[in-house]
């Protein structure tokens, strides 16, 4: 005859069954993985970083399907609404956080319809000035921007864009005006820098460096709390002129709310195991991240507190989507 104390651990051992076989059963065919902006984009190119590497770890195609438009909510909301059977997985920016603010009218919740997977690696951006700009640091900067209130004029990559949002902090934290000019996209707002048109910018490190390097555009530091590993000649911004300022993008996968946490800790293992590879870290700083490999918990606290950091500088600043 069994103890009562051998039965309750033979009937949680039954309950358990099901979903240790859907865990250990899955995946048994293609997963799609949804990323909410274009092929070339960051988000796309660190998603096609690491799927290879899932769908050799674990023996199932791991495809990327670029569903971009409205600033990645529609590709958000296509995985929102997917069921959360594990094989339909989401790949996005950081600006699907700032876009619970920015826009009024989403037919999905961050919080409340997506489950964090893993934040896979974050990139910094780089504030860089027009040579003729009379400023070599990011407190030559703001003294200039002081003594020529809403003269300066600076680029963004789009109304409410990452870009947009971290000079937005930067005014704010330095007490200072300069005037927005919104571009639609990255090569636009760059290409008008380097023309002169605009003064400054904060852009990612991929699209200015090499313009840095020729002397076409000089960069003051970077948008992180730390150097990053990417470019560790270059201090940040926090230690040149303004303390405590950070505003970094970052890239990583979410799954549908109600997708089991099997599945969710069994993605999440593999993740953080491939960031830390030396192949994968060294192809993620090459293209201008830093590797991170969260745990699900640590990227839900991370979501968090960027739309309560973004929705306040949104709201103070009188943002709106274009």
């Amino acid at each position: 005859m069994k103890t009562p104390l051998r039965r309750v651990a033979l009937f949680a051992a039954l309950a358990a069954a099901p979903t240790l076989a859907l865990a250990q059963a899955w995946p048994a065919k293609p997963v799609r993985v949804i990323v909410s902006f274009p092929p070339g984009a960051g988000a796309d190119i660190v998603a096609r970083t690491v799927t290879p590497r899932l769908t050799e770890a674990l023996g199932q195609q791991f495809v990327v399907d670029n569903r971009a438009g409205a600033s990645g909510n529609v590709g958000s909301e296509l995985a929102s609404k997917a069921p959360p059977d594990g094989y339909t997985l989401l790949f996005t920016p950081a600006s699907v956080a700032s876009s619970q603010a920015l826009y009024t009218k989403l037919n999905y919740s961050l919080e409340r319809d997506l489950d964090p997977v893993c934040l896979v690696a974050s990139a910094p951006f780089v504030l860089v000035v027009h040579p003729s700009l009379p400023v070599k640091s990011v407190k030559d900067l703001i003294a200039l921007a002081k003594a020529r209130p809403g003269q300066i004029l600076y680029a963004s990559t789009g109304n409410g864009g990452s870009p947009h949002l971290a000079m937005e902090l930067f005014k704010m934290q330095a007490k200072v005006d300069m005037q927005h000019i919104p571009y639609k996209g990255t090569p636009g707002a760059v290409t008008d820098l380097i023309a002169g048109q605009v003064s400054v910018m904060f852009a990612n490190t991929l699209s200015v460096l090499p313009y840095v390097s020729s002397g076409r555009l000089r960069a003051l530091g970077i948008s992180s709390a730390k150097r990053s590993a990417a470019s560790p000649e270059l201090p940040t911004v926090a230690e040149t002129g303004l303390p405590g300022f950070e505003a970094t993008t970052w890239f990583g996968m979410l799954a549908p709310m109600g997708t089991s946490k099997e599945i969710i800790g069994r993605l999440n293992g593999e993740l953080r195991r491939i960031v830390q590879t030396k192949a994968t870290s060294d192809a993620l700083i090459g293209q201008g991240a830093d590797p991170i490999g969260s745990t699900p918990d640590e990227f839900k606290a991370k979501i968090r507190s960027d739309i309560e950091k973004w929705t306040r500088i949104i709201k103070a600043a009188g943002i709106r989507a274009e």
